[in-house]
């Protein structure tokens, strides 16, 4: 049970970390943008680079930021019916439905990991007039996926546990609130 634990919070406290320095790509997008909008506009000198930078910045955000989501369980969900269940029937729904998350997971981890390989081995770049590398952004998406594929294992384990009587969603023991 003790090396259960130490694994929800291991892998817990590493996506929030990771999450928290990511969610700083924000501000740099913001500054990016602004800095478009004044070169373009003030000074009628358009820069072909920042809108580019800016999404690619925005795609690693995006792809390294799941495993906090999850952790924090800020994942859009439906629950009308789902919120009225008691912790343990939530525990066993989440079980029964995370065998569609790991399918979904491996696919991405699968392709993910073949594309950003061939991106990588070919030294890949945007082709556009800037022509920055996207191979490092490509790379990004098996390691937010493999981030979120183990937060993930670490759910469904504190899932497990609800399930099984040994701790209830109000524990803050589960993974949301290792924090």
């Amino acid at each position: 049970m003790r090396l259960i634990h130490a694994y929800i919070n291991g892998i817990t406290r590493l996506n929030e970390f990771i999450g928290r320095w990511v969610a700083y790509l924000i501000f740099i997008i913001f500054v990016l943008l602004l800095f478009e909008v004044f070169m373009r506009y003030l000074f009628s000198s358009p820069t072909s680079w920042t809108n580019e930078l800016g999404q690619m910045l925005f795609g690693a955000y995006v792809v390294l930021s799941g495993g906090y989501v999850m952790a924090h369980r800020d994942h859009v969900n439906v629950d009308l019916l789902y919120a009225s269940f008691s912790p343990r029937t939530r525990a066993w729904v989440d079980i029964f439905t995370s065998s569609m998350f790991f399918l979904f997971m491996a696919a991405l981890l699968y392709f993910g990991s073949s594309m950003a390989w061939e991106s990588v081995q070919g030294m890949e770049t945007s082709y556009s007039a800037w022509n920055p590398p996207v191979w490092p952004i490509k790379a990004m998406i098996p390691l937010g996926t493999l981030l979120l594929l183990l937060q993930g294992i670490a759910k469904l384990l504190q899932d497990i546990l609800i399930a099984l009587g040994h701790e209830s969603k109000g524990d803050n023991s589960h993974a949301g609130d290792a924090r």
